[in-house]
């Protein structure tokens, strides 16, 4: 006992931090805004204000009071000595409709020195005064976090206590540091905040115009299948029934059906609000079971009942959004050949309030086989889930995980609709407050992995994921055996390339390996002395050819691929170190799949900090790093960060790929010397029908300089604009809307945060 008041209160002292008192902060309009103290007007489509007073670097309180006839997002930059950018900006919250007063934890980074505050892009009057901040305490803010996590869920003070032991025993096995990054995940810092996704709400929202288009385009639509809304219902509270049988009620679209099992509830109002809608709607079935069977069973009860051609699934306490149904007809009068249709979802808190959007890839296999990402709204063609026998008895909990992957291997006619048309309601009896009652989810849904390996006949493992639930590990593995080229072009830099060829012979498990050296014209003696001695010492797996060209590392590469005897090829960099002695068994597994192109791994800065976790189009124009400077504690936007995942493309710092394919796509494109060779490469891939992955668990240090700045000479800006026009003028259909990330997100920065609207979305 006293061991653990002692824990808990180093924990406590381990992460408090000053508490200060309010400071003012005066606003300086500078750009496009008028007005006097408080109250202002924006003329213009970049009104910002430069912020007067001390600039706290950390964890701040920021208050202020404000009029308005309409939302303003909030935007913060913040200036580090090189001007403001949008590198340095989020946005922070918003001025609210009508008369407020407001306060939110914000941070500011370490290197800020000036602040700018951006009132959104529209001409506006608007009250914005009183503006004042506060330095707070991490204890304050880790305390935040679980009261936001509990409200938005709705749970108990003993599960929020529940929480707080979790915390705990995580800083007692894993440190503060671990502590502090999953605390900043869960109020926002790196993920979307609640006030992020409320603008975006705010200007994805259908209008009274927008219904009237739908309403009209719903007469003219040739094709109008009816669609079976399947409900399982079992003791759900009746006000959550009631939302969630009204959602259905009030769809757009009206040829539908609801077909609700009841699964024996012994609440004795279920059956009477069930009743009174079948009174009310003759498009409602309902089927009272005699006795409880559980959620697989009741599904299937309300399967045959079903008549539609589709189906889709619907959960007791959830809602679908009031366009959901039209979308998924919408999509199937373009493409009637889909087979399973699924969406982008968000969940609602207990008051009402939306929040925490999953905006998905289009179809992904592999981050399936990791994570029941597609999940909701799940549209299927009936024939084809009455072909694999509905829902199986002892997958419950991830019954529905297990039914897509199943169907999804009867076809490849499956289509995603990047528009939020589900809300996941997170209350305690639900799966989206997720926590140790919902273990059996895990369990059921690895089971179903299992099975799916199994059916697929794959060489693989199926594990769990320490410390993350409902997500999961395949381990393919190297099976034949096969040769695996090591390409490395490289000059000089005798250190770098010493580090990293020792740490290939040293750190590597898997042994049917060689490794090409591409030297580029070394000059420096210690480097040719380096790969006389590993010829000597590995005759059969080290080799040095020279290519003394003006540096093209397409060509660099394309030359050692000629050399290569390998049926798999590693373009590798000469400044990477492994970290994991499986990397390479893991690779090899992974790309001598038939359907695998590119395989990339999870690269590090010598801070331990994320350089490459897969390649994100569009970023900066024409691509970027995913995650890239996330912390390696850091899960990533939604557990991307801890799974395999498809991606259009990674990096070629470390690229494996069967030598056959390399050659078939034609190699690296010699013109693009320098910059997004390894993209263009990637991009031909995967147009010839090859999937590209990256593995979280292979590791290695990448010592690319973390503040290494942009091209400094006239001639290498003008390759690199002339790479980048190229990039642009030759995939500029897949740059615009990346199909392994979301029209919803960012395209400025790297970390997955929500970006400008460009649809209209219910």
């Amino acid at each position: 006992m006293h061991f653990l008041f002692y824990s808990i209160k180093k924990f406590f002292y381990l992460i408090i931090g000053t508490f200060g008192f309010r400071s003012k902060l005066n606003l300086i309009p500078t750009n496009d805004l008028f007005g006097n103290e408080k109250q202002w007007s924006s003329v213009g489509s970049d009104p910002y204000f430069i912020v007067e007073g001390p600039v706290i670097s950390g964890w701040n309180e920021l208050f202020w009071e404000s009029v308005s006839e309409e939302n303003i997002p909030l935007k913060i930059y913040w200036d580090n000595g090189d001007g403001f950018s949008e590198d340095r900006s989020a946005i922070i919250g918003e001025i609210s409709k009508g008369e407020n007063k407001k306060k939110l934890l914000i941070y500011i980074a370490d290197d800020a020195k000036k602040i700018r505050i951006d009132p959104g892009e529209k001409e506006v009057s608007f009250t914005f005064e009183n503006l004042k901040i506060r330095k707070v305490s991490r204890l304050s803010v880790f305390i935040s976090a679980i009261k936001k996590y509990s409200s938005q869920r709705g749970l108990s003070v003993r599960q929020s206590g529940d929480i707080l032991r979790k915390a705990i025993k995580i800083y007692r096995s894993r440190g503060v540091k671990a502590l502090w990054v999953i605390a900043k995940q869960n109020i926002g810092q790196y993920s979307s905040s609640v006030d992020d996704y409320k603008v975006w709400i705010e200007n994805n929202a259908l209008n009274d115009k927008d219904v009237l288009v739908i309403k009209e385009r719903i007469k003219s639509l040739s094709y109008k299948p009816l669609i079976s809304v399947i409900v399982p219902v079992y003791n759900v509270d009746e006000i959550w029934l009631r939302k969630c049988v009204d959602s259905v009620i009030d769809q757009y679209y009206p040829n539908w059906e609801l077909c609700i099992s009841d699964d024996a509830s012994t609440k004795t109002y279920i059956k009477r609000v069930l009743e009174e809608y079948v009174e009310l709607d003759p498009r409602i079935k309902v089927i009272f079971r005699n006795e409880n069977g559980h959620i697989s069973k009741s599904s299937n009860s309300a399967l045959e009942i079903a008549e539609g051609e589709y189906i889709a699934l619907l959960d007791h306490d959830d809602e679908l959004a009031l366009n959901a149904l039209y979308e998924n007809v919408l999509l199937l009068n373009s493409f009637p050949e889909a087979d399973i249709i699924y969406s982008d979802e968000d969940k609602l808190s207990v008051k009402g309030d939306r929040f925490d959007p999953f905006f998905k890839p289009d179809w992904s296999p592999d981050l399936l086989l990791s994570q029941m990402y597609t999940c909701h709204l799940s549209l299927y063609r009936k024939s084809l889930v009455d072909q694999v026998g509905g829902f199986r008895v002892g997958y419950e909990g991830s019954q529905d995980f297990d039914l897509m992957l199943r169907i999804s291997e009867l076809t490849s006619n499956i289509y995603h609709i990047p528009k939020i048309l589900y809300h996941w309601r997170a209350i305690q009896s639900s799966t989206a407050s997720s926590g140790s009652s919902k273990d059996y989810t895990h369990m059921a849904g690895l089971k179903a992995v299992q099975d799916a390996i199994e059916r697929r006949g794959y060489d693989a493992e199926v594990e769990s994921i320490d410390d993350h639930s409902n997500v999961y590990l395949t381990r393919f593995k190297p099976t034949g055996n096969p040769k695996v080229s090591i390409i490395i072009p490289s000059k000089n830099n005798f250190e770098i390339v010493k580090n990293c060829i020792d740490s290939i012979f040293n750190k590597t498990k898997y042994s049917n390996f060689e490794i090409i050296i591409i030297d580029n014209g070394s000059n420096d003696p210690a480097v040719h002395e380096l790969y006389r001695y590993w010829t000597d010492l590995e005759k059969e797996r080290f080799k040095m050819f020279v290519l003394d060209i003006p540096f093209n590392y397409s060509s660099l590469n394309n030359f050692g691929v000629s050399k290569a005897d390998g049926d798999l090829l590693l373009l590798l960099n000469n400044d990477v170190e492994i970290i994991t002695e499986e990397w390479l068994d893991e690779m090899v597994g992974q790309a001598i799949r038939p359907q695998i192109g590119a395989v990339g791994a999870c690269l590090y800065y010598p801070d331990n900090t994320l350089q490459h976790g897969g390649v994100i189009l569009g970023i900066g124009g024409v691509a970027g790093h995913s995650h890239k400077y996330f912390p390696s504690e850091h899960t990533g936007y939604f557990r991307r960060l801890k799974i395999v995942s498809n991606y259009t493309a990674v990096t070629a710092a470390c690229l494996m790929i069967k030598k056959d394919i390399f050659l078939a796509v034609g190699g690296l494109e010699e013109d693009l010397q320098v910059a997004f060779n390894d993209v263009d490469f990637c991009l031909k891939v995967w147009s010839a029908g090859y999937r590209n992955l990256w593995l979280p668990h292979v590791k290695l240090y990448h010592y690319e300089s973390k503040s290494r700045g942009h091209e400094d000479t006239p001639e290498k800006q003008e390759r690199f604009l002339k790479e980048i026009n190229f990039m642009k003028k030759k995939w500029s259909h897949l740059l615009e809307n990346d199909p392994a990330y979301s029209p919803h997100l960012t395209r400025i920065k790297e970390d997955f945060s929500i970006g400008e609207p460009v649809a209209r979305n219910g």
